[in-house]
């Protein structure tokens, strides 16, 4: 029979991390706390500072996908006895515009139910 010989253990020394066998038989020591050395930390707060300037610059030239109100100019009218709404926006419409389309846009800017108006009313109507 052989003699196992053994050192004795070193005072003050740190104990020796266990070891387990993977699968295949090697060695696998268990993972090491992460340690970031200076370096390392200015890398890190670089780059959520680079991030966050990014994203705030992508918030500030963010740019709304939609209708595009336009001001129109308008004047009020004061609307006489007998005049009618399709009288109104004949008189308004440009050459070649449609009378209809123009009679719904006042009905539109004057938040009107129907077409029918009352002496005495003030509506808006677009200039030009």
């Amino acid at each position: 029979m052989g003699a196992t010989v053994m050192a004795p253990a070193l005072r003050g020394a740190a104990p020796r991390p266990r070891r387990d066998a993977d699968r295949r038989g090697g060695v696998v020591e268990p993972p090491r706390p992460l340690r970031l050395t200076r370096r390392g930390r200015a890398v890190v707060w670089g780059l959520g500072a680079a991030l966050a300037v990014a994203v705030g610059g992508a918030a500030l030239s963010a740019q709304a996908d939609g209708p595009v109100s336009r001001a129109v100019e308008v004047q009020r009218v004061v609307v006489a006895s007998g005049d009618t709404l399709w009288g109104i926006a004949a008189e308004v419409a440009a050459p070649g515009e449609d009378v209809r389309d123009v009679v719904l846009r006042l009905m539109e800017l004057n938040r009107l139910p129907s077409g029918g108006l009352q002496a005495g009313q003030t509506i808006v109507v677009p200039v030009g």
